[in-house]
């Protein structure tokens, strides 16, 4: 496979889950416009892709997904309001949601899981190499994974996934990558991914977080892949069969992340991803803090 000469610009970001984890809050609200500290989680999402620079964002969306879209716009009663009231900090903040990148909207329809969320977009990227983005996942801007990965897949074509070391215990949670070391310390070639395997059974520790760069060979695989754990078609069996024949779009690469990752697709996760951003914000963090220990010690 030769290597992508061409600049990485598009990001997918699936979002159409029903968010059934956090109900009642998601029954008319979308679980990415869930607030953590002051924006809400989608956002985060687009600000690291248009860090990397991808400026070009399409969400794979379903029903009741309409405030996204909203999030994303322009609201000039708002920051004609705003302005009126001369509190340009916060009229920035509100105008920085429609800045961060060129926003495009798809809806997936039936729900089919993420390999069919992918495909959905299949239109709107074309032939060349895209990020896909899973908004549960929450990546630190001082620790710039998705810009890694960019470079990786320009250098050696093909996909690239990011996997994070994990408890063995706990691998049964996520997808895991069978790999083989290469000369980078942070780099390996992936040659197998199973699904949610049984600790006893899982080639390694190595779990697939929700970042990837992949091929546009991807999507003629998705396209023959039938559904499978949960009945739906799932990324993981359309990667395994590229990583098992690198001849259908190249090889599939691993970028192993050591940085700070905040999980917001489950509740107890969601709310320590909050604490601990709330915590080191430096016009937060100071006052939080204080009181965290405050409380922490009344409880002890």
């Amino acid at each position: 496979m030769t290597p992508s000469h061409t600049r990485i610009s598009k990001a997918v970001i699936p979002a159409a889950g029903l968010g059934t984890r956090f109900l009642p809050a998601t029954k008319a609200t979308p679980k990415e416009m869930l607030p953590v500290v002051d924006k809400p989680a989608i956002q985060y999402v687009v600000e690291e892709a248009a860090a990397a620079g991808l400026s070009d964002v399409l969400m794979v969306t379903g029903r009741n997904k309409r405030p996204l879209e909203d999030h994303f716009d322009r609201n000039y009663e708002l920051e004609e309001a705003l302005h009126r009231k001369g509190d340009e900090s916060r009229l920035a903040k509100v105008q920085e949601s429609s800045d961060l990148a060129t926003m495009h909207y798809v809806r997936q329809g039936d729900p089919k899981g993420l390999g069919h969320a992918v495909l959905c977009a299949a239109p709107h990227v074309g032939d060349q190499p895209f990020a896909v983005l899973l908004g549960d996942d929450l990546i630190d801007p001082r620790d710039p994974l998705l810009q890694r990965m960019v470079e990786v897949q320009e250098q050696h074509g093909g996909s690239v996934i990011a996997l994070m070391e994990v408890d063995p215990a706990q691998i049964h949670l996520y997808g895991c990558a069978a790999a083989t070391p290469t000369g980078d310390d942070d780099l390996v070639i992936v040659s197998d991914l199973v699904e949610k395997p049984d600790p006893a059974e899982a080639p390694s520790n190595l779990a697939i977080i929700g970042r990837y760069v992949l091929d546009p060979a991807v999507f003629e695989v998705l396209r023959k892949t039938d559904p499978g754990r949960g009945g739906e078609i799932q990324l993981t069996d359309a990667l395994q069969a590229l990583a098992a024949d690198p001849a259908l779009g190249g090889p599939v690469h691993g970028v192993i992340f050591k940085g700070r990752r905040y999980d917001t697709g489950d509740r107890g996760d969601y709310l320590r991803a909050i604490v601990r951003l709330a915590c080191e914000r430096e016009d937060l963090g100071p006052d939080f803090r204080t009181w965290l220990r405050s409380y922490v010690t009344e409880e002890m």
